[in-house]
């Protein structure tokens, strides 16, 4: 069995299609429905406004959201319904890893109230010998080996605004500017050890973990709780059952008492509020898999993509939007650029709209699954708007393209993103 993703989705979806994977909780047919309206209007919720992005948006409005728990100061989040996304100008100087109360939420319902003391994780399925089940309390997890690792976690539509606001196109779903990322240092134990202790046998070829937050529903359809199956592969390499986020227990907008985290895979697979297990001799499906995280559009097959796999590559700015900036004065830029591949090689910055580039100041090694820090010292020497670029290009070779093909639920953008400022 692979660990890669992309190879290991696609053959899920022949095997679905064909009648020989099982979609636990949803009628085929409403999958299939919902395959189809993915091509048009896109499964999951919510036009994108066409409006100014939120990057862009003013810092004003409510310090809390419905949903969610921890306080959303404006000058630090921008809400997006039951989301939040960081604003990056509120990283500048945080150190390399997001500080809790910065870290960004995505949910797809609310934030539940669950008690850590009565909390158990159960493990179940025909993987396992005699096809058993097996409880484990936090205790439980606590007492096993621990495993500490520095890792983001960023969603797949991270970007999504620039479709519309860079290139004019319309998409659907969460407006997020690039601020639905952060890298934290994560403790708990492997998954392979839980897995283990559990019972695993030879046979079992899927891992299926499921959030305890509410049952989704889109379209009309009611797709139960986040869910998304992983190859036995992945589950037995890098994959952690979290209970300690920078050192402290998770919070409850990050998947407290216990998430897991998925190295180097999109956002979703880091199911939070986790609950069970199953084990499965059988390949598994999920809409969260297959229908909701695919590219439908132009350019890509009339029944969409092949699922998604890792994130692209990108670059940000530690800076307000339409900041003002001292004309004569030295400034200090700075950002962070990550790549969905081995890590970050060189960054490029252009204080002129493009017009010149000049080599950035990096201040991490390349991390794979983490970012890198840069710096650029610049004095502006002209009056008036302009536009901040940083391009990146990662260990593979992948460089940010100037322009990210369309799709209609707008995920992996990968452009260089024209920061506005104004030297005055």
């Amino acid at each position: 069995m692979t660990s890669d993703e992309r190879t290991y989705d696609r053959r899920r979806l022949r095997q679905w299609l064909a009648g020989t994977a099982r979609a636990e909780g949803i009628e085929r047919r409403d999958l299939l429905r919902l395959l189809a309206a993915a091509g048009v209007t896109a499964a999951t919720a919510g036009a994108l406004a066409r409006t100014t992005p939120a990057a862009a948006a003013a810092p004003v409005g409510p310090a809390t959201a419905a949903g969610i728990v921890k306080p959303l100061p404006a000058d630090r989040f921008t809400v997006h319904g039951t989301n939040a996304e960081t604003r990056w100008q509120a990283l500048r100087g945080t150190g390399y890893h997001t500080p809790n109360d910065l870290f960004f939420v995505r949910n797809h319902t609310v934030t539940p109230a669950l008690d850590a003391a009565d909390w158990r994780l159960r493990v179940w399925g025909d993987g396992l010998r005699h096809g058993r089940t097996t409880e484990f309390s936090l205790a439980d997890l606590r007492a096993l080996p621990a495993t500490e690792r520095s890792a983001a976690v960023e969603c797949a539509g991270n970007g999504r605004s620039f479709f519309q606001r860079q290139q004019g196109e319309t998409v659907s779903g969460t407006a997020w500017s690039l601020g639905a990322i952060g890298v934290a240092r994560w403790r708990g134990v492997r998954l392979a050890e839980v897995l283990r202790r559990a019972g695993l046998t030879r046979h079992a070829v899927d891992v299926q973990p499921r959030g305890l937050d509410d049952p989704f529903a889109s379209g009309g359809i009611d797709l139960g709780r986040v869910r998304r199956p992983l190859p036995i592969a992945k589950a037995l390499d890098d994959v952690l059952l979290v209970y300690e986020m920078n050192g402290a227990p998770l919070p409850p907008d990050h998947g407290h008492p216990v998430r897991l985290l998925v190295p180097s895979w999109i956002g979703i697979a880091s199911i939070k509020w986790l609950g069970d297990i199953e084990v499965s001799t059988t390949p598994l499906y999920s809409p969260w898999n297959t229908d909701l995280y695919r590219l439908f559009g132009p350019g890509h097959p009339a029944e969409g993509s092949a699922p998604l796999t890792r994130q692209t590559l990108k670059s940000a700015f530690e800076l307000p939007w339409d900041a003002p900036l001292a004309l004569g004065r030295p400034h200090l830029l700075t950002g962070r650029s990550w790549s969905g591949g081995r890590g970050v090689r060189t960054v490029r910055v252009s204080v002129n709209g493009g017009a010149d580039w000049h080599p950035a100041t990096l201040h991490d090694p390349p991390r794979a699954g983490g970012w890198t820090r840069w710096s650029l010292r610049w004095t502006p020497r002209t009056a008036g708007p302009t536009a901040l670029l940083a391009r990146a290009t990662d260990l593979d070779g992948t460089t940010q393209p100037d322009r990210t093909p369309y799709n209609s639920q707008g995920y992996l953008f990968d452009a260089v993103v024209r920061h506005p400022v104004t030297v005055g």
